[in-house]
């Protein structure tokens, strides 16, 4: 089945697309993200234009390919290379750290995502908040599965289309309560529905102002608005303070022990502008966050001012 739309898109800089777009899948079960066997990602979404399945292929470090299904395919293909990080030049970055530096070198085409698609993030951000991973991609995949719309397209899987802002806000209460979601997480999605085309503008805006439209809403404060920035905005500076794990994991990976969060921040201040992008060159570099015995990174020596 042709396409209703495709692009081949050359990046402005080296691309790795499993990378980049990988932090937009919500657990192995996703209904609106998969990945086949050839090395093809298919991602269904939303656009102001309608429901759109992709198809993205990596062909070169360079090179990408995209082709779109569905009413909203034009804008899909509209938004890719933003999706694949156009914007999220690293020229020139460097963290003085060397085994950092190295994690970088490593992965020149690990680039921050910019979706432009505030809901999509912003709901499974809530459905995380307070609950394990796993039981939070429970939720998702049930409340998309029941309520979502399927994909466009020739789907290698049955894939859906996550529900568009009114249909979020006519899930009934016992829903909610069969997909595990307890009713301060959805009062708080379904309120951030009835504003959708508010909540949408913020990834036009610069991130402060962003992030202050996200967090007038309950139920939605500065970790949520972190989560949704990493993937909606491209911004590599939008750390997750408050994330259960997080402090502790930057603590260990630079110091060797338990960190506040804001410790976490000032060990992370150095790098202003790129926190986010630093934390997930930690994880690339495979730095654990627990205490184990021998030699920590060099911190104090390689860290650049």
């Amino acid at each position: 089945m042709s396409p209703d739309h495709a692009l081949d898109w050359r990046a402005p800089h080296e691309t790795d697309v499993a990378q980049t777009i990988g932090v937009l899948r919500r657990g192995p079960g996703d209904p609106t993200y998969t990945r086949t066997p050839d090395g093809a990602i298919w991602r269904a979404t939303l656009t102001d234009d309608g429901p759109a399945t992709m198809r993205i292929v990596q062909r070169d470090v360079d090179l990408v390919r995209v082709e779109a299904w569905g009413t909203g395919a034009g804008a899909a293909v509209a938004l890719a290379p933003s999706m694949l990080g156009e914007r999220d030049d690293t020229t020139g970055f460097r963290t003085g750290v060397e085994e950092l530096d190295a994690a970088h070198r490593r992965n020149p085409g690990l680039r921050v995502p910019r979706t432009a698609r505030v809901m999509e993030s912003l709901v499974p951000a809530i459905l995380e908040q307070k609950v394990i991973t796993l039981q939070a991609h429970a939720s998702w995949r049930r409340l998309v599965l029941a309520f979502g719309t399927p994909a466009p397209g020739p789907v290698p899987t049955p894939m859906r289309v996550a529900p568009s802002a009114d249909g979020w806000r006519a899930i009934p209460v016992w829903e909610w309560h069969r997909a595990g979601v307890d009713p301060k997480r959805a009062a708080a999605i379904q309120r951030a529905a009835a504003r959708a085309s508010r909540i949408e503008e913020a990834a036009d805006l610069a991130p402060p102002d962003a992030a202050a439209r996200l967090t007038v809403f309950p139920g939605v404060g500065a970790w949520t608005a972190a989560e949704v920035a990493q993937r909606a905005f491209g911004d590599a500076d939008a750390v997750s303070v408050g994330d259960y794990h997080l402090a502790n994991y930057v603590g260990h990976a630079l110091f060797g022990r338990d960190m506040t969060d804001d410790e976490m921040l000032d060990a992370l201040a150095p790098w202003a502008g790129q926190r986010y992008r630093v934390i997930r060159l930690m994880m690339a570099a495979g730095l654990r966050g627990r205490a184990r015995r021998g030699p920590r990174m060099s911190f104090v020596d390689h860290r650049g001012r």
